[in-house]
């Protein structure tokens, strides 16, 4: 068993915490997540494979729902593997230098797909209030920049997250309370005092996802407005795949406000809220997508039989 280095020397390796229930609890949660990664894989991969191979998926809208299938995804693939390891192992322990660098990959990932989001209600809000220009505003350049944008953006969060962190003395204890690395944890390991950093923080993370989702209400809400006074035959097609951006975008930023918007305090729920914001997340945007949106059940309809019925000839 690994013990929590004397808060003296100086931190080259993190504890992780994690789940510790009794080995039955463990081993039906590593089946629930596990199942849950899968169906992550497959729904979000489903959903790339579509857009690509479809030409009538081919427009704005979709090109950034591949984007957005695509942080899913990898944002599973970073965190999953790490809470499935977890469950199993008894010594749950990451090098310090892994630790660093799985934060930096989960925000970058994760600011992408924040950003991504935001690009895609300015997508849906050009299309409702310029319905005869949409294709000439939202072209192919302006596509490729709006995404190079999103994961730019998701690359200098990041980069500020670490780059406020490395300077910090880390002398323990080296535990860490949760099932992944990640910025409130390692931060309570610095041996100085870390309000003015963890205020920077809160800023650079919590405050800007409240921004955005707050923006982003806004925007929908005068979509929807728009989009009832409108009367016309594909009204309750939009209707479905707005309602269905405004779900997506209230699982995704209700617990990330939870966990990044204040001081970087220890709750019961963080662990819950991480798994949600990290694991659950992922496999429910594909569902929302699918499950509420005609042309794209379509296309997979397309696909799976192109699929099944390829060889039969």
């Amino acid at each position: 068993r690994m013990e929590p280095q004397n808060v003296t020397n100086p931190v080259t390796e993190f504890v992780l915490l994690g789940f510790n229930y009794s080995l039955k609890i463990q081993q039906f949660l590593f089946t629930v997540f596990f199942i849950v990664y899968l169906m992550t894989c497959l729904g979000n991969i489903t959903i790339l494979t579509t857009v690509i191979t479809d030409y009538h998926l081919h427009i704005p809208m979709y090109f950034f729902l591949a984007n957005l299938a695509f942080t899913g995804i990898t944002e599973s693939s970073v965190n999953t593997p790490i809470l499935l390891s977890g469950l199993l192992s008894q010594h749950k322990t990451v090098p310090f230098k892994e630790c660093i660098f799985h934060m930096f990959v989960f925000h970058f990932i994760g600011g992408a797909h924040i950003f991504l989001l935001a690009v895609m209600a300015a997508d849906r809000y050009v299309a409702v209030h310029k319905p005869l220009q949409y294709l000439t505003i939202m072209n192919r350049e302006v596509c490729l920049s709006l995404v190079t944008g999103s994961w730019a953006g998701g690359f200098i969060h990041s980069a500020t997250q670490i780059a406020l962190l490395l300077p910090l003395p880390y002398c323990g204890p080296n535990t860490l309370d949760n099932f992944h690395c990640d910025v409130p944890q390692v931060l309570k390991v610095a041996c100085i005092d870390t309000y003015q950093t963890e205020l920077l923080m809160v800023s650079n993370g919590g405050l800007l996802l409240i921004v955005i989702f707050v923006l982003l209400l806004i925007s929908y809400t005068v979509i929807l407005v728009k989009i009832r006074r409108q009367v016309t035959g594909g009204t309750h097609k939009a209707l479905s795949t707005c309602i269905a951006q405004i779900m997506a975008i209230s699982i995704t930023f209700i617990p990330g406000i939870f966990i990044y918007a204040r001081p970087f305090k220890t709750f019961e729920l963080d662990k819950v809220a991480s798994i949600f914001f990290t694991v659950l997340v992922p496999v429910l945007n594909p569902m929302v997508y699918t499950l509420r949106n005609t042309e794209m059940k379509k296309s997979i309809r397309r696909l799976v039989s192109r699929v099944l019925f390829s060889g039969e000839k």
